[in-house]
């Protein structure tokens, strides 16, 4: 599909984007090609569109139910007991809607962790954007149950060639306390054989700490380290308990990491993620919203304000994690850690683009439209959207959307009455 993008703001210049099946062929004061869509872009800004790093997608079914609780209770009383209910149909229906509110604030591409691997992939696909998708791994440490999932995974890998572009194969192994040692070598042969990012909680909880010494006599990231499971394909979530010589190893073994920050102030997990260690060792890291019973949205938007000023304040320096470099790591870096190429809206570049509505008052002067971004808005300051070369949203109108809502409530309501 040609896409043309007609006098929008774009790095402080009024220009035309011509758009050819996804990549940028011409940025100009005045574009003549012919397009199959022309878009009005005046009075909006043209943007590398956002990436979540950790979700579970489906949990957008859960939102609201179980609130204001410590985090082993929510997980225990509430959240596993609806879990184990789900159906693939139920989360198919739960990451529509997730797929939906993503959308609707700037955000194409997300990487995910939940039960029910092929009702994400079957969303995704529909909805159009890119999902990163892993089956939760958990085994228990029970020999039976680890070859289950090392079975499952193995006919989910095949599985996922039909559901590309959309969607890519990942390995979710859900953390080391509920997941053996033998499964987690297991993934990392698997993994380096077909070049597979694993996607992990780690260093979460002090609870988790503990329970890593007891068991293994290491933290968390050197019992992995020991066991080989760190490289530059592994993607670590929440990291809010590592220490300096963890964040040394991350570095030298080149994994990555996710900030999390609204769903751990809610959750209270006891500390927050080490901002000025990312930043002295250099460990490359994008920002995640978690699912919706613990964020409650999908809102990247907010997710980068909350860590900009996090850093600030906990670190006593306002200069940190300014408005661009804010920004830059939910697009440009993200994109990096995922392998999703150059995010950048320029000429040869096949990057996800949205369209900011600056006719909103919080975009008024617009002296810094980084600034205005992450410290005076919000998704809904996001007009349209174009992933993989299709317009998905434009006027803040997504084709079906009155659909999934009404389907959802009543999915939502059928799995809590069960």
């Amino acid at each position: 599909m040609k896409i043309l993008i007609k006098d929008v703001q774009l790095k402080g210049a009024t220009r035309d984007i011509f758009i050819n099946n996804g990549t940028v062929e011409e940025i100009s004061e005045r574009c003549a090609r012919d397009a199959d869509k022309v878009i009005n872009g005046s009075n909006k800004a043209a943007l590398p569109s956002f990436i979540n790093g950790h979700t579970h997608a489906a949990m957008t079914l859960f939102r609201g139910f179980a609130d204001d609780m410590p985090l082993k209770n929510w997980l225990e009383e509430k959240i596993w007991v609806l879990e184990s209910k789900l159906t693939e149909e139920d989360v198919y229906w739960g990451s529509k809607l997730a797929c939906l509110e993503m959308i609707k604030n700037g955000v194409t591409a997300f990487n995910d962790m939940y039960w029910h691997w092929e009702g994400t992939a079957r969303a995704v696909v529909e909805m159009g954007i890119r999902g990163l998708i892993s089956a939760v791994f958990i085994d228990m440490f029970d020999q039976k149950k680890g070859q289950e999932q090392i079975d499952l995974n193995t006919r989910l890998f095949e599985l996922s060639e039909q559901y590309k572009p959309y969607v890519t194969f990942t390995f979710g192994p859900h953390a080391i306390y509920t997941v053996s040692e033998e499964s987690l070598r297991w993934m990392r042969d698997f993994s380096e054989k077909h070049n597979i990012l694993i996607h992990m909680h780690l260093a979460e909880t002090h609870d988790e700490n503990r329970f890593a010494n007891e068991k293994y006599g290491r933290t968390p990231v050197e019992f992995l380290d020991r066991i080989g499971v760190l490289s530059e394909r592994f993607i670590g979530c929440h990291g809010c308990v590592l220490n300096e010589e963890d964040c040394r190893t991350l570095r030298e073994r080149q994994a990555k990491l996710v900030h999390i920050p609204v769903s751990n102030l809610k959750l209270a997990v006891g500390r927050i993620f080490p901002h000025f260690l990312m930043k002295n060792e250099g460990i490359p890291y994008c920002f995640g919203t978690d699912g919706c019973a613990s964020n409650n949205h999908l809102d990247m938007i907010e997710t980068m304000k909350f860590a900009s000023l996090i850093a600030k304040f906990m670190n006593h320096d306002p200069t940190l994690l300014p408005a661009q470099e804010t920004f830059d790591i939910a697009t440009k870096v993200a994109a990096r850690i995922f392998n999703l190429g150059d995010w950048e809206v320029e000429v040869g570049k096949s990057p996800d683009i949205i369209l900011i509505d600056l006719n909103r008052p919080e975009f008024v002067p617009n002296f810094d439209i980084y600034s205005d971004i992450v410290y005076a808005s919000n998704g809904y300051a996001v007009d349209t959207v174009i992933c993989m070369g299709r317009v998905l949203m434009e006027n803040r109108y997504v084709p079906g959307e009155e659909e999934i809502l009404k389907k959802v409530k009543t999915v939502a309501n059928a799995i809590v009455a069960r």
